[in-house]
């Protein structure tokens, strides 16, 4: 009977052979420390009151001199009105001075000052970043930042460097998306 030497063959290869208790195989890994890994799952999902999830980026900043004049449009922006923004033709209805500011600091106060503007329908704002003539070189940070956050933020339409007597280089005439309210006719005739 070929069954019972194949029983007896097992029988005899597995002599000496222990029962495994353990259902999962040692991949060399380390185990989890338990109590670290629930601290590190708590930190993930608590939220930061601190941290303010504004859309604007620093991951890639444009530096530029203390002296370049900016000028930037999105696309779908009459280069007429950029034009009439460049030369201070646009009334500019509000202003925020960053001066001195940490760059945190300045990214907070500008997305607060831009959110309260766009609440009120303004149309064009001044925002002083200053130039910060650097004794080591280095490009001016505020001036590099505010240029690249206002290209990211969505109700940008464009801005452009002011005049001299509104503060040159140092500042930027800042045009802003309107959503017309309701009854306005302004430019309607």
């Amino acid at each position: 009977m070929m069954e019972e030497d194949d029983f007896a063959l097992f029988a005899r290869e597995m002599q000496g052979v222990r029962r495994i208790r353990v259902d999962q195989a040692d991949t060399g890994k380390q185990k989890i420390d338990r109590k670290n890994f629930e601290l590190a799952r708590k930190r993930a999902v608590h939220v930061d009151e601190k941290l303010k999830m504004d859309g604007l980026s620093d991951q890639y900043v444009l530096d530029v001199g203390p002296e370049d004049f900016l000028l930037w449009g999105r696309d779908g922006v009459q280069s007429s009105q950029l034009r009439r923004l460049k030369a201070g033709q646009i009334l500019f209805e509000g202003s925020i001075d960053l001066h001195g500011m940490t760059v945190d600091r300045a990214r907070s106060e500008l997305w607060a000052f831009l959110a309260e503007a766009v609440k009120l329908e303004v149309r064009c704002v001044r925002v002083t970043h200053g130039k910060a003539n650097r004794l080591d070189g280095r490009k001016p940070m505020l001036k590099s930042h505010v240029n690249t956050w206002l290209r990211q933020h969505d109700r940008v339409l464009g801005f452009s460097s002011c005049q001299p007597k509104h503060g040159g280089t140092g500042a930027l005439y800042v045009l802003l998306k309107r959503n017309m309210l309701e009854g306005r006719d302004e430019g309607v005739f």
